[in-house]
């Protein structure tokens, strides 16, 4: 069986997850992890045999051309999730796993004082805004990166289907699985609700020489990391600089003919990322025929080397009207 060839890279750097979980370990550090994984996904040989494709498509040359533009949106996202982390949580965090660590040498009095000095810094956090309920301390980017043609999508899709309705569940997990082309923006936070007072229960363990016991509480308090997550689809990402290209040959007057073909590219390459994040289920699907009708009224609009402004506004405002939602998605 083929499946579309996915890449997913990891950076511990920079995001909001409605869909709360419970970490059973944080991933510490700001600093981008050059960690990407590029997936050819071998399949369980119980899977039978596929009409799809035996090799890996390869990424487009469009999607090529913006790749950098996709990579500097996903560390700009990064960035400014980064400007939320709070400078005291993370310390806090440190002064935890300090006293954790000074426990397992049976150093209690060097485990007390790091005990005190997290819940000072968390009680400090709380003192200046009673309301914050998640104190955030460490941020990630995830991005999985499709590559492959809607027609690919589509085949998947279907095949997919008809496996789930067949109750072939296992031949279709591996080609669902190749469904997504996003990157996520996840945050690790303290949940102040819990938190604090768990750490303060610690104390009197110590000091009742109870240390398994103490070290036991300290690991479960560690591991009520709350982590939140934004979904951002990479089609949309990529369509949206397809149509911000577009929009300035557009306005242009006089283009040559090279830059006409330019903005026919740019529109087709647009048309093509909003039938993908369709496919995808990205948004609601009713909203993406209008869409469809604006590329069409603008390639009308643009063809014969004709000019104008204002073109892409409501096209702008639907993609932004159509994504608002995927934000805290999973």
């Amino acid at each position: 069986m083929y499946l579309p060839n996915q890449e997913e890279s990891i950076a511990s750097v920079g995001s909001n997850r409605a869909a709360q979980k419970i970490l059973p370990k944080i991933s510490r550090g700001l600093q981008p992890v050059a960690l990407g994984i590029a997936l050819a996904f071998s399949v369980p040989s119980f899977v039978a045999a596929s009409a799809l494709p035996s090799r890996p498509q390869a990424q487009s040359a469009s999607s090529k051309a913006v790749q950098r533009q996709v990579d500097k949106q996903a560390s700009d996202a990064a960035a400014q999730k980064r400007k939320t982390l709070l400078a005291d949580a993370t310390a806090a965090m440190a002064d935890t796993e300090r006293a954790l660590k000074a426990l397992e040498a049976r150093k209690n009095d060097v485990a007390l004082k790091a005990l005190a000095d997290a819940t000072g810094k968390l009680e400090l956090i709380v003192a200046r805004d009673p309301k914050l309920a998640l104190a955030p301390v460490d941020v990630e980017i995830v991005s999985h990166d499709l590559f492959a043609d809607p027609r690919t999508v589509s085949s998947v899709i279907l095949e997919a289907r008809k496996d789930l309705e067949a109750g072939r569940v296992q031949d279709a997990r591996p080609l669902l699985a190749a469904l997504a082309s996003d990157f996520e923006v996840r945050t690790t936070s303290i949940p102040l609700a819990s938190y604090p007072a768990a750490i303060k229960a610690i104390t009197p363990l110590i000091d009742a020489g109870k240390i398994d016991e103490a070290k036991a509480h300290l690991q479960a308090a560690l591991e009520t990391m709350v982590v939140t997550t934004d979904v951002i689809p990479l089609p949309k990402v990529r369509a949206e600089i397809f149509l911000k290209e577009a929009q300035s040959l557009a306005e242009k007057k006089n283009r040559s003919k090279d830059e006409n073909d330019r903005l026919a590219r740019d529109l087709q390459s647009a048309r093509e990322q909003l039938q993908l994040s369709e496919l995808l289920g990205y948004g609601n699907k009713a909203d993406y025929k209008p869409m469809q009708e604006q590329l069409n009224e603008i390639a009308q609009k643009s063809a014969g080397g004709k000019s104008g402004m204002g073109w892409f506004d409501t096209i702008r405002k639907q993609l932004s009207d159509q994504f608002r939602p995927l934000l805290g998605n999973r």
